[in-house]
């Protein structure tokens, strides 16, 4: 089994790391921050990510979104001290293929971990229940997040797609960031005004005057 590691504590990394080979596993890569793991996870493609969900740069969730959109045949695991049940409801959401504590005993660890090879969802018997019990109750309507939600830097870039400025590498030199950094603002702006693309995006800022409309040139 090929793994990465995804931590932004190097104390924990090395103790996964000598934990992992010590049973043969195959260490791919190690990343400090969400953005790094999905950048290893596309040019590494392990089997496993184990993520953690607190992390600089960009969270586990986020991670976990972008790489189970761009490489889903890799297979993300939670790996927290989390035990808020909203983090392990969100983490399958966006993706997980499990959700494990960092307290968990080793031999369970390595159980669960081989049966996500196999194709099994990592949980323990209690996480496994209280997903069962989220998922088989309707969920309730959420309040629409709107454009009073949008960060600084996710009306730059819509700011930015008005002005037509709208592929990634082209949005990325001039934010002075990576491509998936790109991504995963559009998806944020996307999902808080429900919209489905950027034309989408650049009209409805225009009708409702997120922006400065471009003026044309005489």
């Amino acid at each position: 089994m090929r793994v990465l590691i995804a931590d932004d504590h190097a104390l924990f990394r090395d103790g996964l790391r000598s934990l992992l080979e010590a049973r043969g596993v195959e260490i791919v890569g190690e990343a400090r921050n969400g953005l790094e793991a999905v950048e290893l996870a596309r040019d590494q493609r392990p089997d496993v990510v184990l993520m953690d969900l607190t992390m600089p740069e960009m969270n586990g969730l986020a991670a976990t979104r972008l790489i189970s959109a761009e490489v889903p045949e890799v297979k993300v695991v939670v790996l927290t001290a989390s035990e808020d049940d909203s983090d392990l409801f969100d983490a399958i959401k966006s993706g997980a293929q499990g959700y494990l504590f960092k307290n968990l005993e080793s031999s369970e660890f390595f159980i669960l971990l081989e049966g996500v090879a196999r194709g099994e969802p990592a949980l323990t018997p209690g996480l496994a229940r209280k997903l069962l019990g989220e998922f088989a109750n309707p969920a309730p309507s959420r309040p629409p997040q709107g454009p009073e939600t949008l960060t600084e830097r996710e009306r730059e870039v819509l700011e930015l797609l008005v002005k037509g400025v709208t592929s990634n590498r082209d949005l990325a030199e001039r934010l002075s960031v990576s491509e998936n950094t790109v991504k995963y603002h559009l998806r944020n702006i996307l999902d808080k005004l429900h919209l489905q693309n950027r034309a989408q995006v650049v009209g409805y800022a225009l009708r409702h005057g997120l922006v400065d409309q471009p003026r044309e040139r005489p």
